[in-house]
């Protein structure tokens, strides 16, 4: 995602836009808007530059932006820059990275 979106994340923290779910079953019912839950799969628009230890040393994050995640439930907190939504989380909130 080239559009600048005005938030850098700090250290260990990443921002993700959520990529939206099927809108129908695998057995091709369409599932009203009432009925959907939040997508837990995201794309990562930025990135923190890593966490912190007590020593002072910085460690990179293993994800970076451009990569397609899945996330857990609950993860992270919701913002809207721009009239986008957004959800702010830390790397650990991050349950696997889409292939």
């Amino acid at each position: 995602m080239s559009k600048e979106i005005g938030v850098r994340p700090l250290h260990d923290r990443i921002l993700v836009k959520r990529v939206a779910e099927e809108e129908k079953t695998a057995g091709g019912l369409f599932i009203p808007d009432t009925a959907k839950e939040k997508p837990q799969r995201g794309q990562i628009v930025a990135t923190g530059k890593g966490r912190v230890t007590e020593d002072g040393k910085v460690l990179p994050l293993e994800v970076k932006t451009g990569d397609k995640i899945l996330f857990s439930k609950y993860a992270g907190t919701e913002l809207k820059l721009d009239g986008a939504e957004y959800l702010m989380m830390r790397e650990e909130d991050i349950l696997g990275i889409i292939n």
